[in-house]
């Protein structure tokens, strides 16, 4: 057994919400359409700003945009068709959870 895994529901949620960026990064991954994952033989994918994306679940089910930010701080996704309208006018980004898409295409242009 390895000592520094644990399954206390009391220290699982202090790891998860005190957790780094980078490991943010990794949790908020989100799984890859059928296409791209017999292309990759990958399952999932940490979520990258400009990944076109589909949303699955909730209220905004089959909304399909590109990722505007990666909301780490937060644990979720600003997507460019999802956004809503405010009393003063305003129309901010509506956050998503990142397990809540599927990615459609993925942005591997910077390296």
């Amino acid at each position: 057994f390895n000592k520094n895994v644990t399954s206390s529901r009391r220290k699982n949620r202090k790891a998860h919400f005190s957790a780094t960026s980078s490991v943010r990064r990794k949790l908020m991954s989100a799984p890859l359409s059928s296409e791209l994952r017999e292309q990759y033989k990958v399952r999932t994918m940490p979520v990258r700003k400009n990944d076109e994306v589909t949303v699955v679940r909730g209220t905004y089910k089959n909304k399909a945009g590109k990722v505007v930010a990666v909301y780490r701080k937060r644990w979720v996704l600003h997507i460019d068709s999802v956004t809503r309208e405010k009393a003063n006018g305003a129309t901010p980004f509506v956050g998503i959870n990142a397990s809540n898409v599927v990615i459609n295409k993925l942005d591997l242009d910077r390296e």
